[in-house]
C-alpha cells in the first residue's frame, strides 16, 4: 500500500500531542481537553480523505484540516509566549504543525485548481 506524507505527518503529530498532554501537571489538563480534541482532529479529517465522494468533498476535508493546523499554530504559540510548559516540546510541535500546514496548503491549492479546470 502507498504510503501517504499527510495522512502519516498528521498521525505522527497526533501521538506527540497527546504525550505532551499526558505530561501536563494535572492543574493545566482541565484547560487543555478541549484543545487535545482540536489537535487530534485534524489527522481525524485528514484520513477521511480515502472516503471523499467528490474531489469537492475532498477539498472539504482537507480545508478542514488546514483551518484546525492553523488554529492549533495560534494556540502553541499562546502556550509558548505564556511560558506554562514545556518549551523544548512546543517549539518542535511548531515545527511539525508548520510542516503539515505547509503539506495542506499545497494540496488545498492544487485541488482547487484542478477542481477550476474541470
Amino acid at each position: 500500500m502507498k504510503k501517504n506524507l499527510i495522512v502519516e505527518k498528521s498521525y505522527e503529530f497526533a501521538l506527540k500531542i497527546i504525550n505532551f498532554y499526558k505530561e501536563l501537571p494535572k492543574e493545566y489538563k482541565s484547560l487543555y481537553n478541549q484543545i487535545l480534541r482540536s489537535w487530534t482532529s485534524i489527522g481525524a479529517n485528514v484520513t477521511e480523505w480515502d472516503n471523499a465522494q467528490s474531489k469537492k468533498d475532498f477539498l472539504s476535508k482537507m480545508w478542514i484540516s488546514y483551518k484546525e493546523a492553523n488554529e492549533t499554530r495560534y494556540r502553541l504559540k499562546l502556550f509558548k509566549d505564556s511560558d506554562i510548559w514545556n518549551q523544548y516540546m512546543i517549539v518542535e510541535l511548531l515545527k511539525d504543525i508548520e510542516e503539515i500546514i505547509k503539506i495542506l496548503s499545497r494540496i488545498t491549492k492544487t485541488t482547487k485548481e484542478s477542481l477550476k479546470r474541470n
